[in-house]
C-alpha cells in the first residue's frame, strides 16, 4: 500500500479571493435633508445645489445641469445624466437627443417650454459613463425636492437608468416601459403617476423602436387629458 502522507505535507488549497464588498451608499446628513425639506422654490434649491460638495462629479464637470421649465409644469421629464453638450450649456436634453425629445413632445401637443426637464444627476460623468450608485444617491434628495416643488401631474422617466432609479426596480427598460407606476418622494404628498419610455439617444440609434416610444407618449397624453389608460 502507498505510504500515508503526513498532514503537514498535504497540499494546502489556496484560500478563495475575498469577495468585493458592495458599494455602501452613505446617508446624507440629516441636517441637509431637513434643509432641503424646508426649501420653498426652485431658485433656492438651485442655490443650495451650487454650494453642495457631496458629489465628486462636480469637480470634473464644466457646469451644473439643474433643470429647466415651468415651476408648475403638468409634465416632468427625468433623464439619466448630462452629456457633453448639456455639460457645456448647463441645460438638460440639448443637441440631437434634445431635438428629438422636442419633436416627441410636439407629437402629443406639448411645447418644450411647457415641460419641466431634469436628470437623476446634475453633473456629467467623465466620458459619459454610467453614473455609479453613489453618485446617483448623492443627488437623489435634490431630485426629490425638485419633484416636490414642481408637483407635476405625470412623471416621464426617459431611459433605463432613470426608470430604475426612480421606480426602485431592477428590470430593463423594455420591461418597464409602457406601464404606470406610483412614485412617492415625500410621505406628506400624494404619489405621482410615472411611466418610463425609451431615451431619445437610443431612438436615434434604433429608429425602429420609435413605435414603442410613441405608444408611451400617447399614454402620457391621455393621462394628462384625464382619460383612462
Amino acid at each position: 500500500p502507498a505510504p500515508s502522507v503526513p498532514a503537514a505535507a498535504e497540499a494546502v488549497r489556496p484560500a478563495p479571493p475575498p469577495t468585493r464588498p458592495p458599494d455602501v451608499v452613505p446617508q446624507l446628513p440629516s441636517a441637509l435633508l431637513q434643509e432641503l425639506a424646508a426649501i420653498g422654490d426652485l431658485e433656492s434649491l438651485r442655490a443650495r445645489l451650487d454650494s453642495f460638495d457631496g458629489c465628486a462629479l462636480k469637480a470634473t464637470a464644466m457646469n451644473t445641469v439643474f433643470g429647466v421649465g415651468p415651476a408648475d409644469a403638468d409634465l416632468m421629464i427625468i433623464g439619466e445624466a448630462p452629456g457633453e453638450q448639456e455639460d457645456r450649456q448647463g441645460v438638460p436634453f440639448v443637441g440631437p437627443s434634445g431635438n428629438l425629445l422636442n419633436l416627441m413632445l410636439n407629437a402629443i401637443g406639448f411645447a418644450r417650454e411647457q415641460v419641466y426637464v431634469t436628470n437623476t444627476i446634475f453633473w456629467r460623468p467623465p466620458g459619459n459613463r454610467t453614473p455609479t450608485p453613489l453618485e446617483v444617491q448623492s443627488c437623489t434628495p435634490f431630485l426629490h425636492c425638485q419633484i416636490n416643488l414642481v408637483q407635476p401631474k405625470v412623471l416621464l422617466l426617459v431611459g433605463g437608468a432613470a426608470a430604475k432609479s426612480l421606480l426602485q426596480r431592477t428590470e430593463g427598460i423594455m420591461r418597464l416601459r409602457g406601464r404606470w407606476f406610483d412614485v412617492s418622494v415625500d410621505s406628506a404628498t400624494a404619489p405621482i403617476p410615472a411611466i418610463a419610455t425609451l431615451h431619445p439617444a437610443y431612438l436615434l440609434r434604433s429608429p425602429a423602436q420609435k413605435r414603442e416610444a410613441w405608444q408611451d407618449l400617447q399614454f402620457v397624453r391621455d393621462r394628462l387629458n384625464g382619460e383612462a389608460v
